[in-house]
């Protein structure tokens, strides 16, 4: 008889494979199922770690709906998630937490791959037997792949729908990208040759108003009275200022227009250094900063002396403009075979940790009430690690907030020419 049973199952689990299912609709499985194995009700449900969600049920007796989901213990969740069918009793932690009626339930657990996701709920009156466990395994592993394959066709068909539709909105957008790209160049185009044009035009009076004060300043064409050498001194200073930062815009709007080259001889490396003390003296004055400079060895280097003395006017003017009153200003100069090292270094309000890689981004400006009452543009580091950059060299910052900062800036002493194309 129980030969018999398990041939009839064997040539049954076919049909069950044929059989039309859905887990909206699985009817015609189970009246096909209780040809092999008598229940009166059934349920199907989807396991995880926290809870048990219904799927499907025939001819129910829960008083929960299909797609409800019910919490579960840890260590009911551990024993659902065990690959063995069982017979369960009527005080099982399972009966109590769904709640089912007195009745006899075997359950079967859903797997693939003895990954269990689920299980299959029959119960009767009458008591199940072990031939049953073993029946409804067989019948179970049937009913795994058919879960599986109808999810896994259900997530096609939503990936399908969402490659076309997105297929379709990446064309268009692709489309309205490359016609946007096209006004944004010109556009830009436009406002750096303007910037670029109105930055020129500033130049020339601002050299004016700073050369005529520093003539008014050493009293050339005659004294000046304590308010109107004050006065003069406070021209001088923000017209330095002001070109600083009408040649930090005209300077942008040359990098991004890859309009900047190099032009390349031999100094020595004194040279930029001076200059641009004496150029920002008037600035270094004013706040009586206390200003020193050592020079290693005064070698030649090969390099753009006008963009090489614009690096050092930069970090310099920072230095100067983010140091107190009566603070100091070290610049150093060393060199090795190959390469020469500036440092910049001040007593100033320092830079924080987590600023010190943004400072070198375009219009940057910290959140910071000092910083808040200095005018600048946001451009000067930006120009000055695109020039270091230039000539293969290297720039960084070694600072802490309230510790003052010092800026180091490596170069190759001779800068080899670019191969041409």
């Amino acid at each position: 008889m129980q030969e018999k049973l398990y041939k009839d199952t064997l040539n049954f689990i076919p049909k069950l494979f044929s059989v039309e299912f859905s887990l909206n609709n699985g009817e015609a499985f189970f009246e096909l199922l209780k040809k092999v194995i008598d229940f009166d009700d059934s349920y199907v449900f989807l396991l995880n770690s926290e809870d048990i969600q219904l799927k499907l049920a025939h001819n129910s007796t829960l008083s929960i709906k299909e797609e409800d989901t019910v919490n579960i213990s840890d260590k009911l969740a551990k024993k659902l998630f065990d690959k063995n069918s069982e017979i369960l009793e009527e005080n099982s932690e399972l009966i109590k937490v769904l709640k089912l009626k007195s009745n006899n339930y075997l359950i079967s657990k859903l797997a693939i791959r003895d990954t269990i996701f689920g299980f299959l709920l029959l119960g009767r009156p009458h008591e199940f037997k072990n031939t049953d466990k073993t029946i409804i395994d067989s019948i179970t592993s049937v009913l795994s792949y058919k879960i599986k394959d109808l999810e896994l066709s259900n997530v096609f068909k939503i990936q399908l729908k969402a490659l076309k539709s997105a297929v379709q909105e990446t064309n268009d957008a692709y489309r309205t990208i490359k016609s946007q790209n096209k006004k944004i160049i010109a556009a830009d185009k436009v406002k750096n040759e303007f910037l670029a044009s109105v930055s020129h035009e500033l130049r020339t009076p601002l050299n004016a108003i700073i050369g005529f004060s520093d003539i008014l300043t050493s009293k050339v064409y005659g004294d000046l009275n304590d308010k109107q050498v004050e006065y003069v001194k406070d021209i001088q200073i923000a017209g330095i200022q002001l070109l600083g930062m009408v040649n930090e815009i005209l300077d942008i709007s040359k990098i991004e227009a890859n309009a900047i080259k190099l032009v390349k001889r031999y100094f020595e490396v004194s040279r930029p250094v001076i200059e641009t003390c004496n150029i920002l003296m008037p600035l270094i004055k004013n706040k009586n900063i206390n200003l020193s400079y050592h020079i290693d060895k005064d070698i030649d280097i090969f390099a753009d002396y006008q963009k090489i003395q614009q690096v050092l006017y930069n970090l310099l003017s920072n230095a100067i403009k983010y140091t107190p009153e009566h603070g100091n200003i070290t610049i150093t100069v060393t060199n090795t075979t190959k390469k020469v090292r500036f440092s910049i270094k001040d007593s100033g309000i320092g830079i924080d940790k987590k600023d010190q890689k943004r400072i070198f981004g375009k219009f940057v400006q910290l959140e910071d009430a000092f910083y808040k009452k200095e005018t600048s543009t946001g451009l000067g580091l930006t120009i000055t690690k695109q020039l270091v950059e230039m000539h293969k060299g290297s720039i960084k910052v070694l600072s802490e907030k309230g510790k003052g900062a010092e800026f180091i800036v490596t170069l190759p002493i001779e800068l080899v020419e670019e191969p041409l194309a």
